[in-house]
Protein backbone atom coordinates (compact mmCIF):
# COMPACT_ATOMS: atom_id res chain seq x y z
CA UNK A 1 0.00 0.00 0.00
CA UNK A 2 0.91 3.73 -0.69
CA UNK A 3 1.60 5.67 2.17
CA UNK A 4 0.00 9.35 1.48
CA UNK A 5 1.68 12.20 1.76
CA UNK A 6 0.35 15.88 1.62
CA UNK A 7 -2.67 17.17 0.02
CA UNK A 8 -0.21 17.83 -2.88
CA UNK A 9 -0.82 14.07 -4.11
CA UNK A 10 -3.28 14.62 -6.16
CA UNK A 11 -2.22 17.53 -7.40
CA UNK A 12 0.99 15.06 -8.67
CA UNK A 13 -1.54 12.84 -10.32
CA UNK A 14 -3.40 15.46 -12.35
CA UNK A 15 -0.08 16.76 -13.46
CA UNK A 16 0.63 13.91 -15.11
CA UNK A 17 -1.89 14.66 -17.68
CA UNK A 18 -3.35 11.35 -18.07
CA UNK A 19 -4.60 8.11 -16.45
CA UNK A 20 -8.11 6.44 -15.99
CA UNK A 21 -9.65 3.90 -17.95
CA UNK A 22 -10.77 2.77 -21.75
CA UNK A 23 -11.73 -0.10 -23.08
CA UNK A 24 -13.31 -0.09 -26.83
CA UNK A 25 -16.14 -3.18 -26.63
CA UNK A 26 -17.96 -2.24 -29.85
CA UNK A 27 -21.24 -0.25 -30.26
CA UNK A 28 -23.13 -0.64 -27.44
CA UNK A 29 -27.14 -1.79 -28.61
CA UNK A 30 -28.93 -0.49 -25.83
CA UNK A 31 -29.37 3.04 -24.46
CA UNK A 32 -26.17 4.42 -21.95
CA UNK A 33 -27.60 4.02 -18.59
CA UNK A 34 -26.17 1.83 -15.52
CA UNK A 35 -29.15 -0.16 -14.10
CA UNK A 36 -30.30 1.59 -10.05
CA UNK A 37 -28.42 -1.68 -8.55
CA UNK A 38 -25.31 -1.20 -9.77
CA UNK A 39 -24.46 2.02 -7.38
CA UNK A 40 -24.47 0.94 -4.15
CA UNK A 41 -27.36 1.46 -1.93
CA UNK A 42 -26.21 3.50 1.18
CA UNK A 43 -28.35 6.92 0.52
CA UNK A 44 -25.10 9.24 0.97
CA UNK A 45 -25.32 12.72 1.46
CA UNK A 46 -25.49 13.33 -2.36
CA UNK A 47 -24.54 17.35 -1.66
CA UNK A 48 -21.55 16.90 0.18
CA UNK A 49 -20.49 14.42 -2.91
CA UNK A 50 -20.82 16.99 -5.52
CA UNK A 51 -19.24 19.70 -3.07
CA UNK A 52 -16.01 16.92 -2.94
CA UNK A 53 -15.89 16.54 -6.82
CA UNK A 54 -15.99 19.93 -7.32
CA UNK A 55 -12.93 20.70 -5.47
CA UNK A 56 -11.44 17.92 -6.84
CA UNK A 57 -11.77 19.07 -9.83
CA UNK A 58 -10.39 22.52 -9.22
CA UNK A 59 -7.23 21.23 -7.78
CA UNK A 60 -3.98 21.49 -9.64
CA UNK A 61 -0.18 21.74 -9.15
CA UNK A 62 1.76 25.71 -9.78
CA UNK A 63 4.14 25.95 -12.19
CA UNK A 64 4.83 24.18 -15.30
CA UNK A 65 6.35 20.35 -15.41
CA UNK A 66 8.61 18.26 -17.66
CA UNK A 67 8.40 13.83 -17.37
CA UNK A 68 10.38 11.30 -18.73
CA UNK A 69 8.49 7.89 -18.47
CA UNK A 70 8.41 4.66 -19.64
CA UNK A 71 5.50 2.07 -21.04
CA UNK A 72 5.75 -0.74 -19.89
CA UNK A 73 3.57 -3.42 -21.31
CA UNK A 74 3.22 -6.77 -19.16
CA UNK A 75 1.16 -9.21 -20.74
CA UNK A 76 -0.32 -12.13 -19.29
CA UNK A 77 1.60 -14.22 -21.69
CA UNK A 78 4.71 -13.30 -23.31
CA UNK A 79 7.44 -10.94 -23.32
CA UNK A 80 7.65 -7.24 -21.85
CA UNK A 81 7.83 -4.47 -23.91
CA UNK A 82 8.87 -1.05 -23.35
CA UNK A 83 8.47 2.49 -24.85
CA UNK A 84 9.98 5.51 -23.74
CA UNK A 85 8.11 8.90 -23.92
CA UNK A 86 8.19 12.67 -22.98
CA UNK A 87 5.68 15.12 -21.63
CA UNK A 88 5.29 18.55 -21.03
CA UNK A 89 2.77 20.08 -19.02
CA UNK A 90 0.61 23.55 -18.40
CA UNK A 91 -2.18 24.97 -17.29
CA UNK A 92 -4.60 27.38 -19.44
CA UNK A 93 -7.83 28.87 -19.07
CA UNK A 94 -9.39 25.50 -20.44
CA UNK A 95 -7.61 23.49 -18.05
CA UNK A 96 -4.78 21.16 -17.94
CA UNK A 97 -2.83 21.12 -21.10
CA UNK A 98 0.04 18.36 -22.29
CA UNK A 99 2.58 17.87 -25.14
CA UNK A 100 3.46 14.10 -25.50
CA UNK A 101 6.14 12.62 -27.65
CA UNK A 102 6.15 9.10 -28.14
CA UNK A 103 8.54 7.15 -29.59
CA UNK A 104 7.65 4.25 -31.20
CA UNK A 105 10.03 1.60 -30.95
CA UNK A 106 11.02 1.56 -35.12
CA UNK A 107 12.90 4.79 -34.90
CA UNK A 108 9.40 6.90 -35.30
CA UNK A 109 8.39 9.47 -32.83
CA UNK A 110 4.31 10.63 -32.54
CA UNK A 111 3.28 13.76 -30.87
CA UNK A 112 0.33 15.07 -28.90
CA UNK A 113 -0.97 17.99 -27.60
CA UNK A 114 -4.00 17.22 -25.23
CA UNK A 115 -6.03 19.86 -24.07
CA UNK A 116 -7.95 18.36 -20.94
CA UNK A 117 -10.85 19.90 -19.00
CA UNK A 118 -15.05 20.11 -19.55
CA UNK A 119 -14.56 20.83 -23.76
CA UNK A 120 -11.12 18.76 -24.45
CA UNK A 121 -9.35 18.96 -27.95
CA UNK A 122 -6.50 17.07 -29.41
CA UNK A 123 -4.31 17.37 -32.28
CA UNK A 124 -1.85 14.58 -33.26
CA UNK A 125 1.58 14.63 -35.13
CA UNK A 126 3.35 11.58 -36.45
CA UNK A 127 6.93 11.00 -38.63
CA UNK A 128 5.97 11.51 -42.18
CA UNK A 129 2.35 12.66 -41.42
CA UNK A 130 0.78 16.53 -40.92
CA UNK A 131 -0.73 17.64 -37.73
CA UNK A 132 -4.45 16.66 -37.77
CA UNK A 133 -6.60 17.48 -35.39
CA UNK A 134 -8.18 14.39 -33.56
CA UNK A 135 -11.66 13.00 -34.03
CA UNK A 136 -13.09 11.70 -30.24
CA UNK A 137 -15.28 9.86 -32.05
CA UNK A 138 -13.09 8.27 -33.82
CA UNK A 139 -10.02 7.72 -32.04
CA UNK A 140 -10.98 7.79 -28.73
CA UNK A 141 -10.33 4.69 -27.88
CA UNK A 142 -7.50 3.31 -30.08
CA UNK A 143 -3.89 2.43 -28.99
CA UNK A 144 -1.41 5.37 -29.17
CA UNK A 145 1.20 2.73 -29.21
CA UNK A 146 0.85 -0.74 -30.26
CA UNK A 147 0.36 -3.31 -27.68
CA UNK A 148 -0.33 -0.44 -24.86
CA UNK A 149 -3.56 0.53 -23.17
CA UNK A 150 -3.17 3.84 -23.35
CA UNK A 151 -5.50 5.96 -25.71
CA UNK A 152 -6.53 9.49 -25.44
CA UNK A 153 -9.36 8.44 -23.21
CA UNK A 154 -6.94 8.14 -20.80
CA UNK A 155 -4.81 11.31 -21.47
CA UNK A 156 -7.97 13.44 -21.29
CA UNK A 157 -9.85 11.70 -18.51
CA UNK A 158 -13.27 13.40 -19.88
CA UNK A 159 -14.99 11.28 -17.08
CA UNK A 160 -13.94 13.78 -14.56
CA UNK A 161 -16.01 16.62 -15.50
CA UNK A 162 -19.48 14.23 -16.08
CA UNK A 163 -22.25 15.89 -14.40
CA UNK A 164 -24.27 12.77 -14.44
CA UNK A 165 -22.74 11.33 -11.04
CA UNK A 166 -23.98 9.23 -8.00
CA UNK A 167 -21.85 9.58 -4.95
CA UNK A 168 -22.14 5.97 -3.36
CA UNK A 169 -20.16 7.28 0.09
CA UNK A 170 -17.10 5.65 1.81
CA UNK A 171 -15.36 2.43 0.95
CA UNK A 172 -12.53 0.83 1.08
CA UNK A 173 -9.67 0.64 -1.07
CA UNK A 174 -5.98 -0.51 -0.66
CA UNK A 175 -6.68 -0.41 3.03
CA UNK A 176 -7.63 3.32 3.23
CA UNK A 177 -11.28 4.98 3.30
CA UNK A 178 -12.22 6.14 -0.06
CA UNK A 179 -14.81 8.84 -1.12
CA UNK A 180 -16.63 6.88 -3.83
CA UNK A 181 -18.21 8.27 -6.99
CA UNK A 182 -19.70 6.61 -10.35
CA UNK A 183 -19.72 8.56 -13.21
CA UNK A 184 -21.34 8.35 -16.51
CA UNK A 185 -21.48 10.05 -19.79
CA UNK A 186 -23.85 12.38 -20.55
CA UNK A 187 -26.75 10.79 -23.28
CA UNK A 188 -26.18 13.50 -25.99
CA UNK A 189 -22.26 12.13 -25.84
CA UNK A 190 -23.46 8.41 -26.41
CA UNK A 191 -21.78 7.91 -29.96
CA UNK A 192 -18.67 8.41 -28.88
CA UNK A 193 -18.71 6.73 -25.31
CA UNK A 194 -20.47 3.91 -26.52
CA UNK A 195 -18.51 1.52 -24.87
CA UNK A 196 -19.14 3.09 -21.49
CA UNK A 197 -20.97 2.54 -19.09
CA UNK A 198 -19.45 4.66 -16.33
CA UNK A 199 -16.26 4.92 -14.55
CA UNK A 200 -15.86 4.51 -10.97
CA UNK A 201 -13.55 6.80 -9.34
CA UNK A 202 -12.36 6.24 -5.71
CA UNK A 203 -10.26 9.58 -3.97
CA UNK A 204 -8.80 9.14 -0.53
CA UNK A 205 -10.77 11.16 2.14
CA UNK A 206 -8.10 12.31 3.72
CA UNK A 207 -6.00 14.19 1.32
CA UNK A 208 -8.97 14.22 -1.97
CA UNK A 209 -6.29 11.76 -3.65
CA UNK A 210 -7.19 9.54 -6.45
CA UNK A 211 -6.41 5.75 -5.45
CA UNK A 212 -7.76 3.72 -7.56
CA UNK A 213 -10.60 3.89 -10.94
CA UNK A 214 -12.52 1.39 -12.92
CA UNK A 215 -14.11 1.61 -16.47
CA UNK A 216 -17.08 -0.30 -16.77
CA UNK A 217 -17.94 -1.01 -20.14
CA UNK A 218 -21.44 -1.53 -21.92
CA UNK A 219 -22.13 -4.71 -20.55
CA UNK A 220 -21.59 -3.45 -17.31
CA UNK A 221 -18.44 -5.47 -16.50
CA UNK A 222 -15.40 -4.02 -14.74
CA UNK A 223 -13.16 -3.57 -18.20
CA UNK A 224 -10.21 -1.95 -16.99
CA UNK A 225 -8.92 -1.00 -13.60
CA UNK A 226 -6.12 1.86 -12.87
CA UNK A 227 -3.99 1.89 -9.94
CA UNK A 228 -1.76 3.93 -8.26
CA UNK A 229 1.35 1.97 -6.70
CA UNK A 230 4.25 4.35 -6.23
CA UNK A 231 5.25 7.81 -5.71
CA UNK A 232 8.40 10.02 -5.26
CA UNK A 233 8.92 13.85 -3.73
CA UNK A 234 10.86 16.19 -6.21
CA UNK A 235 11.60 19.78 -5.26
CA UNK A 236 9.29 18.85 -2.18
CA UNK A 237 6.19 18.25 -4.72
CA UNK A 238 5.02 14.75 -4.07
CA UNK A 239 4.36 12.90 -7.44
CA UNK A 240 3.36 9.42 -8.89
CA UNK A 241 5.77 7.63 -9.99
CA UNK A 242 3.95 4.05 -11.32
CA UNK A 243 0.50 3.63 -12.35
CA UNK A 244 -0.88 0.40 -13.10
CA UNK A 245 -3.74 -0.13 -16.05
CA UNK A 246 -4.69 -3.76 -15.50
CA UNK A 247 -7.21 -4.99 -18.44
CA UNK A 248 -9.61 -6.88 -16.61
CA UNK A 249 -10.73 -8.40 -19.52
CA UNK A 250 -7.76 -10.10 -20.93
CA UNK A 251 -5.44 -9.46 -17.61
CA UNK A 252 -2.97 -7.50 -19.47
CA UNK A 253 -1.20 -5.08 -17.79
CA UNK A 254 0.53 -1.40 -19.12
CA UNK A 255 2.68 -0.03 -16.09
CA UNK A 256 3.17 4.32 -16.62
CA UNK A 257 6.18 4.59 -14.70
CA UNK A 258 8.10 8.22 -14.45
CA UNK A 259 12.17 7.62 -14.50
CA UNK A 260 12.82 11.47 -14.64
CA UNK A 261 11.50 14.80 -13.39
CA UNK A 262 11.60 18.51 -13.45
CA UNK A 263 8.66 20.94 -12.02
CA UNK A 264 8.61 24.39 -11.22
CA UNK A 265 9.32 25.48 -14.99
CA UNK A 266 8.52 28.09 -16.72
CA UNK A 267 7.65 26.80 -20.17
CA UNK A 268 6.92 28.62 -23.46
CA UNK A 269 3.68 28.99 -24.76
CA UNK A 270 4.50 28.11 -27.82
CA UNK A 271 5.47 24.86 -26.88
CA UNK A 272 1.92 23.88 -26.44
CA UNK A 273 0.59 25.51 -30.14
CA UNK A 274 -0.49 22.60 -31.95
CA UNK A 275 1.67 24.30 -35.14
CA UNK A 276 4.72 23.49 -33.30
CA UNK A 277 4.50 19.56 -33.12
CA UNK A 278 6.97 17.66 -35.29
CA UNK A 279 9.10 19.75 -34.08
CA UNK A 280 12.36 18.96 -31.70
CA UNK A 281 11.93 20.31 -27.86
CA UNK A 282 15.08 20.59 -25.92
CA UNK A 283 14.40 18.88 -22.42
CA UNK A 284 15.02 20.42 -18.79
CA UNK A 285 18.99 20.38 -17.82
CA UNK A 286 17.40 20.57 -14.07
CA UNK A 287 16.04 16.78 -14.02
CA UNK A 288 15.76 14.53 -11.30
CA UNK A 289 16.07 10.93 -10.88
CA UNK A 290 13.03 9.00 -9.27
CA UNK A 291 14.81 6.12 -9.44
CA UNK A 292 14.33 2.08 -10.92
Amino acid sequence: MVNCPPARFWRAFLLIGFMSLSLHAGPAAKTNRVPTDFAKQENPDQEKGATILREFRNLGIAGDYYLEFQLRVLPRRGEETVFVGQLWGSRNVLGTISRVVLADGHGGQRQLLIQNGPEPMAWAWQTGQTVMPVSSVEHLFEPLLPETELTLFDLQMPYLFWDDFVFEGVSKIMGRAAHTFLLRPPLDAVPAYASVQAVRVQLDTQFHALVQSTLYNDAVQAAKTLTVRDLKKVDDQWMVKAIDLRNELTRDKTRFQVTRAAVNLDLSPRLFDPGTLGETIARPTNLISLGP
